[in-house]
């Protein structure tokens, strides 16, 4: 006991327990801070979102012209201003004129001498003398100004009909776009109209071309392929069609209709542009760039060609089996965070049939497939090149497809939608504001881009066509469109 009582029992450190503590306190503080951090996220974001939906419900209401002119720089409020003809001379006739004086045309007088008191407008013959010429001549304006046409340039081609509040608000999009000076504008008309070549025509940030397709209703409106007398009646039983001998008794569609030339334009138009930019226009003879396509009724966002430029880099390691490029999806919502993502998959023609672009090498195998695209029984273009990408492309169509859309919808009426106010300006403001919030949210020009993995989608089936497309006067037709100009 002595013994025990003269030792000095020096306690150990209890070194696990200490580790544990210090461990516990670690990963509280870690919590703590992780807990702050993600309060502030939700702060940001909740003020974001709030801020964004306050942003867009005043669009709803917002849409006056007004309000709409006043998201647009005043240097292009000359786009949207439409000029009174009745006492001023045709802008077209003008330039035709001008231009054919210069070349040396017999007949043509000088565009100095030109006058009228009231303006006139163009009668059938005059429209096809119009066209012929402007098909001939292909002149590019603004061509002194910015150079020739170069390899790596994008060559924009823009389907037009007769909605030009709509293509007003389209060039006012493009003339915002970051290095759109460096692109062609092709303009493809399907209808001659002196106010919309004087709107083309004022264009002066980029390069243009007007071509027109010369076998439009307009100048065709009594025969095919316009509307003849003797066509038959869409919903003529095939029966009484063949009794009474109308034009074409043995071919009605898939479902027992016949031809109707307001729907069965489109796709010709769109087929015979495609043959004109690619193989018969002196200025692409020998381009390689990408070709992209958009319509009246689109809207750009103002770093589109940016974009475009790095999806086109990135194709090969992101989606070396792209072949077409995608700048359009429809959504109904917009998430802002997903600007400078990308995700690929089998062009479908619903879904990625706004904005694409491909070059002329994924082109030529599409034209090799021309009995395909003429004779599927669909009046639409992009079902149809959906039908080329399943039934005969070796190598099928498969997009790269931005999501958050640079190419957007604003178009509420058109071919297959009607609305009672055509001339509502509620989209154009929706999407002017959804742009302002993704500008302001530094969401546009992403410094790079990334791949996601697309939700899964269900096979592509082989689908029944529309129908629209059975009369073998417009297989014929356009096929002929494909045969070699030069």
């Amino acid at each position: 006991m002595s013994k025990m009582r003269g030792r000095v029992l020096i306690p150990l450190p209890n070194t696990g327990a200490m580790g544990r503590k210090r461990n516990n306190f670690y990963m509280r503080s870690i919590f703590i801070l992780a807990l702050c951090i993600f309060g502030l996220l939700q702060y940001h974001n909740f003020n974001y979102l709030d801020s964004r939906d306050a942003m867009l419900s005043d669009s709803v209401t917002n849409d006056s012209v007004d309000a709409i002119l006043s998201m647009v720089p005043a240097t292009l409020h000359k786009y949207l201003t439409p000029h009174s003809r009745n006492h001023s001379s045709s802008g077209a006739a003008l330039v035709l004129n001008a231009s054919s004086a210069a070349l040396g045309v017999s007949g043509m007088a000088s565009a100095t001498t030109i006058s009228f008191d009231a303006y006139r407008p163009p009668n059938i013959s005059e429209i096809k003398r119009h066209i012929i010429r402007y098909n001939e001549m292909q002149l590019v304006l603004n061509e002194d100004t910015f150079g020739p046409l170069q390899n790596d340039s994008v060559i924009i081609v823009i389907q037009v009909h007769t909605r030009i509040n709509y293509l007003r608000h389209l060039i006012v999009s493009l003339a915002q776009a970051r290095d759109i000076s460096k692109s062609l504008l092709i303009f493809s008309h399907d209808y001659y109209d002196d106010d919309i070549n004087d709107l083309v025509q004022q264009i002066d940030f980029c390069k243009v071309l007007q071509i027109f397709y010369p076998y439009s209703i307009q100048t065709h409106p009594h025969e095919y392929p316009g509307v003849d007398p003797n066509d038959c009646p869409r919903n003529i039983k095939k029966e009484q069609a063949l009794i009474s001998n109308c034009n074409n008794a043995l071919y009605p569609d898939l479902y027992g209709h016949y031809r109707e030339a307001k729907f069965t334009q489109t796709k010709h138009h769109w087929w015979w542009k495609a043959n004109r930019v690619f193989n018969e226009l002196e200025v692409t003879r020998f381009h390689t760039g990408l070709v992209l396509f958009l319509e009246e009724d689109h809207y750009v966002a103002e770093d589109f060609l940016y974009l475009l430029a790095m999806m086109q880099q990135r194709t090969k390691d992101l989606c070396p089996q792209c072949n077409i490029l995608s700048l359009g999806t429809y959504l109904k919502t917009f998430n802002y965070y997903t600007y400078h993502k990308v995700e690929a998959m089998p062009w479908i023609s619903s879904k990625h049939n706004m904005g694409f672009a491909f070059n002329r090498t994924t082109w030529k195998s599409i034209r090799r497939c021309a009995q395909h695209f003429c004779s599927y029984d669909d009046y639409n273009w992009d079902w149809s090149l959906q039908h080329v990408s399943q039934q005969c492309l070796q190598r099928k169509l498969h997009a790269m497809i931005v999501k958050g859309p640079r190419v957007f919808h604003i178009g509420e009426c058109g071919v297959h939608h009607k609305n009672k106010n055509c001339e509502s300006n509620q989209v154009i403001s929706k999407v002017q504001h959804v742009l302002r919030i993704a500008r302001n949210s530094h969401q546009l020009f992403p410094r790079s881009l990334m791949m996601t993995v697309p939700s899964l989608l269900k096979k592509s089936k082989l689908r029944k066509g529309n129908g629209g497309w059975g009369d073998l006067r417009d297989h014929e037709l356009c096929m002929n469109m494909t045969l070699p100009t030069r």
